[in-house]
């Protein structure tokens, strides 16, 4: 009998999950010595009160968990809120939101018109495969046009991969990708069946190392908030806040727009950015011209 998808992946995460845990980290006894890190099936088991034959058919994606159960695991297994929220997903009975290759998230023309209007502050609208859906020109200063990129080429977890100029950008890039990569596990759990996601972790995991090992940890994240530092060819180092806004009309678009404490280096450099960006686009409309 072919197996629920879901449910393997629901394994594979929980598999990852016991990996990262000591029989300390759990209040348990490490007993004899161990050939692997990690907690056993056993141990989880005993954790989540049931047997290990029935932990292990759920680990192996043959049985459906309830939600109580899952929750008792979860508790075992010391998960965060993302990660909980994650198991719930992968869990689900049937698919949270029905997905097709050709479904394609837009920006509409008053969230570009908004992303416009923010000049003093870089923003740009992700969507749920890290697709770069709009973006202001600040942002186009501090990392690219991204115009210049064909649509299906315009995926911010796969220019942190092929493009050097992103590696150079972020001071923090493993940290940045590893999130990317997180962010876009958590989304694949909403949207199994969607072909284009799935083609993109496939091209990814085929060109680069990084990424296969990385994808296969099963980390996940939500968007949030944060701090990043880059590493500007123009204006030479950038921390930037970062937070998230989420677009009404679709809420599997997401607005992330980044500043500059007041009076920092950093707020002097992103309006000496954007100065500079201003000059550049006036030149190069005269020369059209």
């Amino acid at each position: 009998m072919k197996r629920n998808p879901r449910l393997n992946e629901l394994g594979e995460f929980l598999k990852a999950r016991r990996a990262e845990l000591s029989p300390s980290d759990v209040g348990l006894r490490g007993g004899q010595r161990r050939r692997v890190s990690g907690l056993r099936r056993e141990e989880v088991a005993l954790l989540a009160a049931i047997t290990t034959e029935y932990y292990t058919r759920i680990e192996q994606g043959r049985l459906q968990a309830s939600a109580p159960l899952l929750n008792e695991i979860a508790q075992a297994l010391r998960l965060n809120d993302d990660q909980r929220t994650y198991l719930f997903d992968l869990a689900a009975k049937e698919s949270v939101r029905p997905s097709t290759s050709d479904d394609r998230q837009q920006v509409d023309r008053q969230l570009q018109r908004m992303l416009d209007d923010l000049t003093a502050s870089p923003a740009f609208v992700i969507g749920r495969r890290t697709d770069i859906l709009g973006w202001n020109q600040l942002a186009a200063a501090v990392w690219t046009d991204f115009g210049r990129y064909p649509e299906e080429e315009r995926v911010f977890v796969r220019l942190l991969f092929t493009e050097p100029w992103m590696r150079a950008l972020y001071a923090d890039w493993e940290e940045v990708t590893r999130l990317a990569i997180a962010q876009l596990r958590m989304e694949s759990a909403r949207y199994p069946g969607d072909q284009r996601l799935t083609a993109l972790v496939e091209e990814l995991s085929a060109r680069d190392a990084q990424f296969r090992e990385w994808w296969t940890e099963h980390d996940v994240a939500t968007r949030g908030k944060g701090v990043k530092k880059l590493r500007h060819p123009v204006v030479g180092e950038l921390t930037l806040d970062w937070n998230t806004l989420t677009c009404g009309t679709d809420p599997d678009q997401h607005i992330i727009v980044w500043n500059a404490e007041p009076g920092s280096p950093s707020h002097d450099g992103l309006r000496l950015l954007a100065s500079w960006a201003a000059e550049q686009r006036s030149t190069t409309s005269e020369t059209a011209t």
